[in-house]
């Protein structure tokens, strides 16, 4: 069955660094497109980039434009989130998801059928 895990969360200072990880299973990444999304506490999900299956093109939420990156590796099946100058508001629960259907650049969760447990990241001093 499909499965994702995330992987790579943790405590880190506020200006540092984290690489999430997702690892796949269960289907042929290369047909899906793959979100990563973050849910704090008290907030709704939100979407904080994605990536396409066909073209490789990325949509990026401006609140993390410039300091995240998305990047995906089918012959691994892993999705990536690079995550740099963290900010305290980056604090919360990251998810990876995927979909076959979902239109590309398209980061509504609703949209997305697949998903995995989540990663906590925590940006504090």
């Amino acid at each position: 069955q499909v499965q994702l895990e995330e992987s790579g969360g943790g405590l880190v200072q506020p200006g540092g660094s984290l690489r999430l990880s997702c690892a796949t299973s269960g289907f042929t990444l290369d047909y899906y497109n793959i979100g990563w999304f973050r849910q704090a506490p008290g907030k709704e999900r939100e979407g904080v980039s994605c990536i396409s299956s066909i073209d490789g093109s990325i949509y990026v939420a401006d609140s993390v434009k410039g300091r995240f990156t998305i990047s995906r590796d089918n012959a691994k099946r892993m999705v990536y989130l690079q995550m740099n100058s963290l900010k305290p508001e980056d604090t919360a629960v990251y998810y990876c998801a995927a979909d076959r259907s979902v239109a590309a650049g398209i980061l509504h969760p609703d949209l997305y059928g697949y998903w995995g447990q989540g990663t906590q990241v925590t940006v504090s001093s």
